[in-house]
């Protein structure tokens, strides 16, 4: 009887340990990153391995890189199990392997875009990366291109930095691909500038911009804000229209740099939600977001968005919102 006794509480144990583990495991599971997101109904699209490209890193399954013609991207995969392996292809261009998780890819001599897939195996989502071959700077006539106006660049640059001098080119927006996606959450069309004219329409854009909001976006969202992109109300901007707007010179905007944005989805009406639910839509709502988005600085995964930002309040001709750059340096107002 003694012996039947101890094996009882011993398999008594084993039992209760077991229902210890699993409680366990089923919280870790609840507050993983991803099952955050898919309680708030939100998904990051991350690819589960990293690629790189002209000094940038990005995991998520969508992404755009903008080149001149025949200019040559390297593109890495960076994986996060040594045991993956990866292939990658494009349209237009020539594409060659240089190393093991390493492509050359040389883009075709004409603008448009072109679309690339770096697939990881085994069990690996795909990464698509939209090509976007830009038209030179030097194709502007004078303040236009194509019958687009785009005005004058500063003949000076900003403490003389070398990212004020002119872009290299400018990405050709068209009824067609004004809907490409540049990142899970975001499009092309979300940031051209809002003056008046048909297509062609021309943008500058930064890749480093895009990440940077997608970033936000994903932060915002684990603050419990739901939120499928941002209103970008003010994305780039050409010299001609910053000028009109009366807006400084030397803009980030005019780099493709800068976005005015807010939180616009209960409901999507233009203007920026009730986020403190206090019945009135004010600076209040607009610091909301700009406190979610200080905070990041410090962490080691925003270092490379250090940039701007600064809250603006409602006035007759917009609702609040916030402006971020990737400027490099901070900077507040």
């Amino acid at each position: 009887m003694g012996e039947e006794y101890v094996d009882e509480f011993l398999r008594g144990l084993v039992l209760l340990a077991r229902r210890f583990v699993i409680g366990l495991i089923a919280v870790t599971v609840l507050l993983s990153p991803i099952a955050s997101e898919r309680a708030l109904g939100f998904s990051s699209e991350k690819a589960g391995f990293t690629i790189r490209f002209k000094h940038e890193l990005s995991p998520y399954r969508v992404i755009a890189v903008f080149s001149l013609p025949d200019e040559k991207i390297m593109i890495e995969a960076i994986p996060h199990d040594s045991d993956a392996s990866y292939s990658f292809t494009a349209q237009g261009g020539a594409l060659r392997k240089i190393g093991r998780y390493r492509w050359l890819w040389k883009a075709p001599g004409e603008r448009g875009v072109y679309e690339g897939k770096l697939i990881g195996q085994p069990g690996y989502h795909c990464i698509t990366v939209s090509f976007f071959v830009m038209v030179p700077f030097t194709n502007l006539k004078g303040q236009h291109l194509n019958g687009y106006r785009i005005g004058k660049y500063p003949d000076t640059l900003l403490h003389f930095l070398p990212s004020y001098r002119p872009p290299r080119g400018f990405i050709e927006v068209t009824e067609e691909n004004q809907d490409t996606m540049v990142s899970p959450h975001f499009t092309l069309k979300q940031f051209v500038c809002n003056q008046d004219g048909g297509f062609p329409k021309y943008l500058v854009l930064r890749e480093r911009l895009v990440l940077k909001l997608e970033h936000i976006l994903e932060e915002v969202n684990k603050h419990g804000y739901r939120c499928d992109t941002f209103h970008i109300m003010s994305g780039y901007r050409t010299p001609y229209y910053n000028e009109l707007l009366g807006n400084v010179k030397h803009s980030a905007h005019l780099w493709g740099g800068a976005a005015d944005i807010f939180i616009d989805e209960t409901p999507r009406d233009g203007m920026m939600d009730d986020l403190n639910k206090d019945g009135r839509i004010d600076w209040r709502d607009a610091h909301i977001l700009y406190d979610i988005i200080g905070d990041m600085y410090g962490r080691k995964s925003y270092k490379p968005f250090v940039g701007g930002l600064a809250r603006y309040e409602k006035t007759a001709c917009h609702g609040p919102f916030v402006h971020v750059d990737v400027r490099g340096k901070r900077a507040r107002w």
